[in-house]
């Protein structure tokens, strides 16, 4: 009879752990709305205005001026090298990571997690001393005609790096959750390597992997700090997209700078609406 008595207590007190106060629940989420009103809304919809601000016919002016063509093209060419380079690296890490024990393992874990602790400009700055003219590169590359260093390949590697923890870092705690029973049994019941990657593996980390791609294509065709410093801002050459809205601005071309950015912020919104997307999806399966 005691520990009927009691129960009702501890389950009221249980609630009220659970449950804070009216006042502190509709506090703070006043709060957070006015920080996404404030920093991710507003700023969104003034890119927006500014980018429509003299009309429809300026803002497709801006966007169909060779310069800015060239910009978008060298983004998604971008995107297109690095986020595929990516992909592969990051199943291939966190299969190694996850399924094996050799030395250099925990190496391996750091060095994934290298882009997240260094600037973008440090990495920029690397590849030039890497491969600039009086780099450690530069004369052998000079010598044989080759340009990576404000061109298209030091473009390419500069995102390549700063993207390349995307995929790794959502694979890799999935497939430490997943185990490896799974792949034995099908290993032993006579699959090969390949069959039991493209049956048992792929299909168990296809969402992680999807919100893994989507985070690097973003960060990619986004990237500003690296690409900047590699770049040599060469107009119809080696400015992304990113690049040239910050020419555009200092040129006093408002109109220019606000229209490529607002094909910036929609890919934002895109990849906010898919990351939730394929949030919801994973928490579903």
């Amino acid at each position: 009879m005691t520990a009927n008595t009691n129960q009702p207590t501890h389950t009221r007190a249980y609630a009220d752990v659970l449950h804070d106060p009216i006042w502190v629940r509709i506090g703070l989420s006043g709060i957070a709305i006015g920080f996404i009103v404030l920093f991710l809304c507003i700023p969104l919809a003034l890119v927006m205005v500014e980018a429509f601000a003299k009309g429809w016919q300026a803002y497709w002016s801006a966007l169909i001026l060779p310069d800015t063509q060239a910009a978008m093209r060298l983004t998604l060419l971008t995107a297109m090298a690095t986020v595929p380079l990516n992909t592969f690296f990051g199943i291939a890490a966190a299969w190694a990571i996850t399924r094996f024990e050799f030395f250099g393992k925990s190496l391996l874990t750091t060095l994934i997690d290298l882009p997240f602790s260094v600037s973008p400009v440090i990495s920029g700055l690397i590849f030039v001393l890497l491969f600039g003219l009086q780099g450690w590169f530069g004369h052998w590359l000079s010598a044989h005609n080759l340009k990576i260093i404000f061109a298209v390949p030091g473009i390419v590697l500069v995102t390549l790096f700063i993207t390349f923890p995307f995929v790794a870092r959502e694979l890799i705690p999935l497939m430490q959750e997943m185990g490896s029973e799974e792949e034995e049994a099908a290993l032993s019941l006579g699959a090969t390597g390949w069959q039991t990657f493209f049956l048992i593996t792929l299909p168990n980390i296809k969402w992680a992997l999807l919100y893994g791609i989507l985070l690097c294509n973003a960060r990619a065709m986004g990237e500003f700090g690296a690409v900047s410093v590699v770049s040599g801002h060469i107009r119809g050459l080696t400015n992304t997209l990113p690049l040239h809205v910050e020419v555009s601005y200092n040129e006093y071309d408002a109109v220019g700078a606000f229209a490529s950015a607002s094909i910036l912020a929609g890919l934002a919104v895109v990849t906010l609406v898919l990351k939730t997307a394929l949030e919801w999806r994973q928490g579903k399966k």
